[in-house]
């Protein structure tokens, strides 16, 4: 028997807020990873499972806890989920009741992705009180800052690159990176890289707009052609066979300072999805190129800032033996569990790019992260933890 339950222990993290400010200057007890960086430390402390912080920013530690393997030389196995939610805005239920209602968790994170985070430390749980032998060690890696810039996964995958540490002195042979994924195994997603594109202009009173120049007049049409290249362009391309087709969106747009004014900057927001074979900086390229080629666009008033993000696709090749030892650790649970990829990113493809072999894997959906009234079906908490348990014991036998 195990002291570890998954839904106690996943409304527990639900109720602790950790809400990613997303670049935005704010502050408050919402936000940050602090007070549940602190809960797992207390939890592993009390399990007597050796752990330590690893600072990434102000504020914002990874924790990693590592059980030794048996033998204790023998591979390492990575699981690795983030602390960060986004935010609150919105919502239409408590964001931190952790309510239990019609067998479902409510609240931030339930689904994305502290569910997945009870689900791995239970299994860990688990294996710990059980002392099977043979096993590998186990390092459960709880990052920060996914939902804006991977750093937490960025800094971790230095464990291994170059700053070791004595819990942790080699790299893993095998990375699971929790996401809601209906226990289905994801061995390919895509990336993304966001920039912005300003036009200037001259202000002046509205009384006299010739006066002036109107950047957000200059700015329409780069959005059509933004708009041409989506439908024209990637809309026309192959599809990947798992993961579809890339696309771009414009999902910000700001310019002005009042109505009786002619505006002097306009500023959009440019999102790009990358299917595995592309590369952000391929992407970018191609679609500046493509916007100087344009007859209706003054290219030299159009700036282009690439400050804002970059993630690479997680590419299917190398990580297809792992899926297939946790598709039948899923199966054994859940019949008919597949091999898939999916739209989104994760920090799968950060770790994966440092030389782990990684698959993304967790109990929820992706339909209900981010939404007015995240949820998490409590069955599939326990399924994942019990697929997540099976994995990791039968990991030297497979």
């Amino acid at each position: 028997m195990t002291d570890c339950s998954v839904v106690s222990l996943a409304q527990q993290l639900v109720a602790i807020p950790s809400v990613n400010p997303m670049g935005q200057e704010v502050s408050g007890p919402e936000y940050l990873e602090t007070r549940v960086s602190e809960f797992l430390e207390s939890l592993f402390a009390q399990w007597e499972l050796p752990h330590f912080r690893q600072p990434v920013a102000p504020g914002r530690d990874n924790v990693v806890a590592v059980l030794p393997g048996e033998p204790p030389d023998g591979p390492v196995v990575l699981l690795e989920v983030h602390q960060d939610t986004v935010p609150v805005v919105g919502m239409t239920i408590d964001p931190w009741g952790a309510e239990l209602r019609n067998g479902r968790l409510y609240g931030r994170g339930a689904s994305d992705v502290k569910g997945s985070m009870a689900a791995m430390l239970c299994a860990l749980r688990r294996l710990q009180q059980q002392a099977l032998a043979p096993r590998p060690t186990v390092a459960l890696a709880c990052t920060v800052n996914e939902e804006f810039g991977y750093t937490g996964a960025q800094q971790l995958c230095r464990l291994w690159q170059d700053e070791p540490h004595p819990l942790l002195p080699q790299r893993p042979e095998a990375c699971v990176v929790a996401e809601p994924t209906l226990l289905h195994v994801v061995v390919a997603h895509k990336g993304a890289v966001r920039w912005k594109c300003v036009t200037r202009g001259k202000a002046a009173h509205t009384c006299n707009p010739d006066l002036g120049r109107n950047a957000i007049f200059a700015m329409a049409p780069v959005l059509l052609a933004l708009e041409r290249y989506h439908r024209e362009v990637l809309s026309a391309r192959e599809p990947h066979p798992l993961c579809g087709k890339p696309t771009l969106s414009v999902g910000i747009i700001r310019g002005g300072i009042a109505v009786n004014t002619v505006p002097d900057r306009c500023e959009i927001q440019v999102d790009r999805r990358l299917v595995p074979g592309e590369t952000a900086e391929q992407a970018v390229a191609e679609l500046v190129e493509y916007l100087a080629q344009q007859p209706d666009i003054d290219s030299q008033g159009l700036e282009h800032d690439h400050s804002l993000f970059s993630g690479e696709p997680l590419v299917e090749g190398p990580n297809l033996p792992l899926a297939e030892k946790l598709l039948a650790s899923a199966r054994s649970v859940l019949p008919d569990r597949q091999i898939i990829g999916v739209p989104y990113g994760t920090d799968a493809a950060v770790i994966a790019a440092s030389g782990v072999p990684c698959v993304v894997f967790g109990p929820g959906s992706i339909d209900q992260a981010h939404t007015e009234d995240e949820w998490i079906a409590v069955e599939q908490l326990e399924q994942g933890t019990d697929a997540l348990f099976a994995f990791l014991r039968d990991y030297l036998a497979q």
